[in-house]
């Protein structure tokens, strides 16, 4: 096995999407047979366990023994994300510092990929200066998502170089938003995005989700691995990854007296 990758997605501001981020992340490796595994700090009830229950652990990142669990196993899996609770990322790459990750990240033994999710004003780009320190020998991904209907008015170009350049290497990519009506039927089926797409329920089981919402959140995601493809994004697990597939869904014919759902 190459050697570990984690990926911290987080941001110093709550209602950004950075969870969403995370689901996107996980179904991407996933489809491209990625041994990955997630570890959720919205403890005691975690977000993102609701979508993925098999291979999340919800911890609190503040606690030695939480951080323990993360950082002891790290050769367990290929691909570790850790999406953190918000408001906290500064705080958590801090700790990353005291206990010497960032310095085996320096050494080459760990990649350290950071996807920063940043709200539309300009205190998140305060939030890029003081994120810096911490990424000098990491990947920085600073992420506009568009989820939540964000649109990033406040952002002067000129203004916003002068502190996303501070940071070596730095990559620029956009999370586009996804039909809200289809959004939150993929809450309520509490699934990963790829299984609401291929119809299944979470036990693997057919299901009967809409055909034009799925076919809403199949585009959406593909856009989104698109931007995941063009940033590069296997080059930091390993060059044995390359390409990949494209989001799938099944088509399922629906009872004669029942509107159609499947997907195409």
């Amino acid at each position: 096995m190459s050697k570990p990758t984690v990926i911290i997605v987080g941001a110093d501001k709550g209602g950004v999407g950075k969870t969403t981020v995370s689901r996107t992340l996980l179904d991407y490796f996933t489809a491209r047979n990625v041994p990955i595994r997630a570890f959720d700090t919205e403890a005691p009830r975690g977000t993102l366990k609701r979508f993925y229950p098999d291979i999340t652990d919800v911890v609190d990142a503040t606690s030695v023994s939480d951080q323990m669990r993360i950082f002891d196993t790290l050769s367990d899996s290929q691909v570790t994300i850790i999406d953190v609770r918000a408001g906290l990322l500064s705080t958590t790459l801090a700790a990353l510092r005291d206990i010497g990750f960032l310095e085996s990240a320096k050494r080459g033994q760990i990649t350290l990929a950071v996807f920063h999710i940043v709200g539309s004003s300009i205190a998140s780009l305060d939030e890029i200066k003081d994120i810096a320190p911490f990424v000098v020998d990491g990947r920085y991904y600073l992420t506009k998502n568009f989820i939540n209907n964000n649109t990033f008015f406040e952002w002067d170009q000129s203004t916003y170089d002068s502190y996303f350049k501070q940071i070596r290497d730095a990559v620029d990519l956009t999370i586009p938003k996804l039909n809200e009506m289809a959004y939150e039927q993929v809450e309520l089926a509490a699934v990963p995005f790829v299984t609401f797409i291929a119809n299944k329920t979470a036990s693997g089981e057919n299901a009967n989700y809409s055909f034009v919402l799925r076919g809403y959140v199949r585009h959406w995601l593909g856009n989104v691995w698109a931007e995941f493809d063009r940033v590069k994004l296997p080059d930091i697990v390993g060059s044995n990854v390359v390409g990949g597939p494209k989001p799938q869904s099944q088509f399922t014919p629906a009872p004669q007296n029942q509107v159609r759902s499947g997907g195409g």
